[in-house]
């Protein structure tokens, strides 16, 4: 945090978590990525629903390690096995949100071929699923996780699956300064 210039340091540490937060779904939107296309273009190229499925598991699991072990570090209150159930609930509804834009734009819009140019279809679906579906399910997932999955702050102890109660003040001042 110490690298963000002085008038943008205070908002990043009074949005630490949020930041952390997108950089972990960044992060595992390209793992997915990379995943899905790895498996498409060789082992299960007739097969990328499949290839789709597991990158998307894959994803989700990581996800959740990162953002158990890094954005919401400071954050727990379950035992584990609740909060991993949880976890993948608040994803499950979160994957729900990230179609209904694409199924407005499909069916409701009908931005389809032969509505629509091919290419105008593409478009539209890369708006509305990947921009829009993808933001709408990203302030979802971060206000479920905090408010349902990791809701007590502060909270370090064996609820949270660490040996300390409360962050030490050099824990916050790692964090602070982005090493944590």
């Amino acid at each position: 945090m110490s690298r963000f210039p002085p008038p943008f340091r205070g908002f990043a540490i009074q949005h630490r978590e949020f930041i952390k937060f997108a950089i972990v779904g960044g992060t595992t939107f390209v793992f997915d990525m990379a995943i899905f296309y790895s498996l498409k273009l060789t082992i299960l190229a007739s097969n990328p629903v499949t290839a789709k499925i597991i990158a998307g598991v894959m994803a989700v699991i990581l996800s959740y390690v990162l953002n158990r072990e890094w954005s919401f570090k400071n954050r727990g209150g379950r035992e584990r096995s609740h909060e991993a159930f949880l976890f993948f609930v608040v994803s499950g509804i979160g994957v729900i949100i990230a179609f209904i834009p694409l199924w407005i734009s499909s069916y409701i819009l009908e931005l389809r071929v032969p509505n629509v140019s091919l290419t105008t279809e593409n478009i539209a679906d890369f708006i509305s699923a990947y921009l829009i579906g993808n933001i709408l399910q990203m302030l979802f997932r971060f206000w479920a996780m905090r408010k349902w999955v990791f809701p007590d702050e502060f909270v370090r102890g064996a609820a949270a699956g660490s040996v300390l109660i409360l962050p030490t003040p050099e824990d916050l001042y790692e964090e602070e300064l982005g090493h944590a």
